[in-house]
């Protein structure tokens, strides 16, 4: 359901709120009990896993001491790309958490999840060139929040042989997930507990799933969060992410209901538009500082005509692997689907990032929990320069000088020792010498830097065939020449398929009269 939409029917109508919630935690300690396995709750900060979460934690609390044995993991996965007011709540909620559970002697275990270095967003897009996600080439949400949870939750699995996963989905969220609930109703092996779909020894409970996004709210502002996190500011961020900046009081079907806003990843292009973000800085001039943010996430959109000649001319006419490949536009124009990001625009996406995180630092209207904000991490800057350096071959090795051109401070990381062969110095020189053609700058470089990497190794063996990959990528001038030469390749290869046609027929009619007069 979304803003605008009616409101869905409430799990509260037959028995009311009250008894709702007591037949609920009664569930809730019954299946707790049940057996041994411990349960992870999946916390996005949100309203629907924090409404799990509140009941788990209301329910436990009423159960005596020595009845709270199990582990009750609260996991969050941070993609590093999050919204930053909503990051900066969800750490805040996780601390308080922390701290009322070792207090209260509540089995609640906190934990932050992040990705693998090799899998954030920026070590993909602006290290290894991956373009902006899209629908047909969604390479984010697999390795910023699958896999990490997901790790996360087969090590508890395979360390106590099962695991309980409690979800805050809900069937009224929309008509996917209700088809999803429907399907999974056909599988379940006990009493409100699937089996996961794609983990092993893992049960999925959903204890909210019959609840509107009203019957949400309706709890929330009812009971108090009791690990002293407050529930009405969060209706606040809510209210503030809505476009009317409104949450009205719902009194029949036709009127919207509040806060079922959608937060996320602030640099997602899946979605037409960060809606969430754009009414933040609209409804509060004090958010105004995430502008620059707002600013990059359009910006690496794809969407319209201009944007789309953007993308393209942004991005390397070769493929990863140096290949060409074509396809018929809507025209019947032949044209080269576009690879990764070049070495110019990578390095333009990173002087844009570490640029607008110091515009935010500065800015006097940012909150001091972004003063320190890092919208790329150190660790994610030297995986980028090990890429770029030894993956690429771009051994400029620029991500330093960027960084302290932008930041205006010294490069944190480590030093790595030059040789004169790669010095600024003598690569400028090999640009000239290249009459300033990118391609044969490329090219040259990458020979130099391939060869000098196997001087370095005991044995030789195989720099003929590295060599020979760079020749290959490089032997075309730009787009065009590549274009030309592609469709010149497809010509022959039909002509050679013709010619095969007609001699396969030729050899069977041959076959057939031979027949025949052997018929005879």
């Amino acid at each position: 359901m979304t803003v605008g939409m009616p409101a869905s029917h409430s799990a509260f109508e037959a028995k009311g709120l009250t008894s709702t919630l007591d037949g609920l935690i009664e569930l809730i300690q019954d299946l707790y009990q049940a057996d041994n396995f411990p349960w992870t709750i999946g916390y996005s900060g949100g309203k629907d896993s924090t409404a799990v979460t509140q009941l788990v934690w209301t329910a436990l609390h009423k159960l005596p001491a020595n009845k709270r044995v199990k582990p009750v993991y609260v996991i969050t996965t941070d993609t590093l790309v999050e919204n930053p007011v909503v990051s900066a709540w969800v750490n805040r909620s996780l601390q308080t958490m922390k701290e009322h559970a070792k207090q209260e002697d509540m089995p609640f275990e906190p934990t932050l999840i992040t990705p693998d270095v090799a899998n954030t967003f920026w070590v993909n897009l602006i290290g290894r060139g991956y373009p902006a996600p899209r629908p047909k080439f969604r390479w984010c949400t697999e390795r910023l929040k699958i896999r990490p949870s997901n790790k996360f939750i087969e090590e508890v699995a395979s360390k106590h042989g099962e695991v309980i996963l409690l979800l805050g989905a809900r069937r009224h969220e929309s008509a996917v997930r209700a088809h999803g609930f429907s399907q999974r109703d056909k599988s379940k092996v006990r009493e409100f507990l699937t089996p996961h779909p794609d983990l092993q020894n893992t049960l999925v409970f959903t204890p909210i799933e019959h609840w509107s996004n009203d019957d949400v709210w309706a709890y929330l502002l009812k009971e108090s969060n009791p690990w002293g996190f407050s529930n009405k500011d969060l209706l606040s961020m809510y209210r503030g992410a809505s476009e009317d900046n409104e949450c009205p009081v719902v009194v029949d079907t036709s009127t919207p209901s509040c806060g079922n806003s959608r937060f996320g990843c602030w640099t997602c292009t899946l979605v037409d538009q960060d809606k969430s973000m754009s009414a933040m800085i609209q409804n509060d001039h004090e958010k105004e500082w995430m502008l620059p943010l707002l600013e990059i996430r359009n910006e690496l959109d794809f969407r319209g005509d201009l944007a789309r000649q953007r993308d393209k001319e942004r991005r390397d006419f070769r493929r990863m692997s140096g290949h060409l490949q074509f396809y018929k536009d809507k025209d019947g124009s032949p044209q080269l689907i576009p690879g990764p990001y070049t070495q110019d625009t990578r390095e333009y996406w990173l002087r844009r990032i570490l640029r607008a995180q110091s515009e935010i630092r500065s800015d006097e209207l940012s909150p001091d929990y972004v003063q320190g904000l890092e919208l790329v991490t150190l660790s994610e800057l030297e995986e980028i320069r090990r890429i770029w350096t030894q993956e690429k071959l771009e051994v400029e090795d620029l991500v330093p000088r960027i960084y302290e051109e932008e930041i205006g401070e010294p490069y944190p990381g480590p030093a790595r020792p030059t040789t004169d062969l790669f010095s600024q110095e003598l690569l400028g020189l090999l640009r000239e010498a290249c009459s300033h053609s990118e391609i044969r700058y490329e090219t040259t470089r990458n020979l130099l830097a391939v060869e000098r990497s196997f001087r370095l190794k005991g044995r030789r063996h195989g720099l003929l065939n590295e060599l020979e990959k760079i020749i290959q990528r490089g032997c075309f001038e730009n787009r065009e020449e590549a274009l030309a030469y592609k469709i010149k390749e497809n010509e022959i290869k039909s002509q050679i398929q013709d010619a095969g046609d007609e001699l396969a027929d030729d050899e069977s009619l041959r076959f057939e009269l031979q027949i025949e007069k052997d018929g005879e």
